[in-house]
C-alpha cells in the first residue's frame, strides 16, 4: 500500500514556526536558523496553508501569534526538545564525546598500559560508554572477530585471518627473578643462568618464544610449573618458587612484588598488537585508541635501562 505523505508536517517548517514564535519577527528567526528572510516567511505561509490556519497577525514589523500559534507551539514543544537534543547528540558524535566503545585485551595491557591511554583519550567525554573486557587472547580474537568489540588489544602473534592488525611496537622480553636471588645481581640472564633454578613457563605465545630461545642456547627447557598469565607467573616468583622469563609490562606491573626483572639474552621480541573487524574501517575513537597507546608504548619503556 503506497501512503501519501503530501499532507506530513514538516519538521523544517516547525523548526522555523518556533524560531518565528520565540524572535516574534522573520529577520530575527532567520538570523537565528542561519537562513533567508524570505525562506523563513515562505516557510510559515507553507505551514498555514498546510494546517489551513493562519498562525501570525502582521502588525508592522512585528508578528502576533493567533490562539492557533500558541496552542500549536505547546503542542510541539515536545518535538523541539527532542530536536534540540538530537542537534547536541550529532555534535558529540563529531567531536567523538558522546557513543560507545568496546575493547577486548590479554592481561599483560589490558591490565597495565591501556588503562592509561584510555583515560588520555576519554577526558572530556564524560558521556562515552566503555565496555571493557580483559581475558586470553583467543576470546579476544573471537569479540572483534564477531563484532562484539570494536577494538582488541594482546601481545602477538601480528597475522590475524579475518582481522585488520596494527603493529603498535615490539618489547623485549624480561626474566624474573626473587629480589633476594643470586641472580637479582646479574644486568643479564641467560637461558644457561635460569635453567639450573625451578623454571615457571607460560602456556602461551610468550612460552613458545621462551622455549625457541632455549633452543637456541642448546639448554633444555624443563619448567618445573606451567601458568597460563605472566601475572601468575610474577606472583609465583614472588613466593620463592622459582623463576620465569615475562613481558615486561607484567614485569613492571609486578613492582610491588618483591621480584626483579632482569634483561633476557638471546632478545626475544614479542608485538604488542591492536587489531580491528576487516573490511571496517576502525571508528574514529577506536583510532585515536590506537594512536595513543602507540606514542605511549614508544614513549614510555615498560622497564628502566638496567
Amino acid at each position: 500500500m503506497r501512503i501519501d505523505r503530501r499532507n506530513d508536517l514538516s519538521l523544517r517548517h516547525l523548526e522555523v514556526f518556533g524560531a518565528v514564535m520565540e524572535h516574534r519577527t522573520t529577520v530575527g528567526a532567520a538570523e537565528h536558523l542561519g537562513i533567508s528572510q524570505p525562506a523563513v516567511s515562505n516557510a510559515i505561509r507553507a505551514l498555514e496553508r498546510q494546517l489551513g490556519l493562519a498562525l501570525f497577525e502582521r502588525i508592522g514589523r512585528r508578528l502576533r501569534p493567533t490562539e492557533e500559534a500558541l496552542l500549536l507551539v505547546q503542542e510541539s514543544e515536545p518535538i523541539f526538545a527532542m530536536l534540540r537534543a538530537l542537534e547536541e547528540e550529532v555534535r558529540d558524535l563529531k567531536h567523538a564525546r558522546t557513543g560507545r566503545l568496546r575493547i577486548a585485551a590479554t592481561p599483560p595491557l589490558g591490565h597495565t598500559v591501556l588503562p592509561h591511554a584510555l583515560r588520555e583519550v576519554l577526558a572530556g567525554r564524560d558521556r562515552m560508554q566503555l565496555r571493557y573486557s580483559v581475558q586470553r587472547i583467543g576470546l579476544v580474537l573471537q569479540a572483534v572477530e564477531s563484532g562484539a568489540a570494536d577494538l582488541g588489544v594482546f601481545l602477538g602473534p601480528l597475522q590475524n585471518p579475518g582481522l585488520t592488525s596494527h603493529l603498535l611496537t615490539e618489547a623485549e622480553l624480561v626474566a624474573v627473578v626473587p629480589r633476594d636471588h643470586p641472580l637479582a645481581a646479574r644486568a643479564v640472564l641467560t637461558p644457561s643462568d635460569l635453567a639450573d633454578h625451578p623454571l615457571i613457563g607460560l602456556e602461551t605465545t610468550i612460552g613458545k618464544q621462551v622455549t625457541a630461545a632455549f633452543a637456541t642456547a642448546g639448554v633444555p627447557y624443563l619448567p618445573r610449573i606451567e601458568t597460563r598469565y605472566g601475572q601468575t607467573a610474577c606472583a609465583l616468583v614472588n613466593a620463592g618458587l622459582g623463576v620465569s622469563v615475562v613481558d615486561p609490562y607484567t614485569a613492571a606491573a609486578a613492582s610491588g612484588l618483591a621480584v626483579v626483572a632482569r634483561r633476557f639474552a638471546p632478545v626475544s621480541r614479542i608485538a604488542v598488537i591492536a587489531v580491528t573487524r576487516s573490511g571496517n574501517s576502525a571508528t574514529s575513537l577506536a583510532a585515536q585508541v590506537i594512536e595513543t597507546l602507540r606514542r605511549r608504548l614508544h614513549a614510555t619503556p615498560p622497564l628502566p635501562r638496567l
